[in-house]
């Protein structure tokens, strides 16, 4: 799809930013909540994640769109990745691992997902998800 974008004037397509930004791809400004024209970022990008509502995401499975953030820096439409855990997993020591490794991308991956053009998950997403730990058998959390 992108290739395509890249190639036909006057195209518009919707690709992550790790990926425009690798490949040059050209880019708009968009208006977002707070009525600001922003450009993907790093910054706009950390502003969407900071200011998304954690606290309710944490009560609804943290199922959470981040379209239209608030915050005059936030970019208007940004995506997440999810990790699904079972609450009683099969192999608790597997998960336990597994959950350590989540836990070291938090406190140490900071600089390695900028230099991947991704932006690192906002201290009080890292508090909230990792609390939500405590209900899974044999974390060790």
């Amino acid at each position: 799809m992108a290739g395509n974008v890249a190639e036909i004037s006057g195209a518009i397509g919707y690709v992550e930013y790790a990926y425009a930004k690798q490949v040059h791809l050209s880019y708009a400004k968009l208006v977002n909540e707070a009525g600001q024209f922003v450009e993907p970022g790093l910054e706009s990008l950390c502003a969407a994640a900071a200011n998304a509502d954690w606290e309710n995401a944490a009560k609804n499975n943290y199922y959470i769109l981040f379209l239209d953030s608030p915050g005059a820096a936030s970019w208007p439409i940004t995506a997440r990745t999810f990790v699904l855990f079972y609450k009683n997993p099969l192999d608790a020591k597997a998960t336990s691992d597994a959950l350590k490794f989540f836990k070291w991308s938090f406190e140490k991956g900071e600089q390695l997902a900028i230099g991947l053009d991704y932006v690192p998950l906002p201290e009080n997403a890292v508090k909230s998800i990792e609390a939500g730990w405590k209900n899974i058998r044999g974390s060790g959390m």
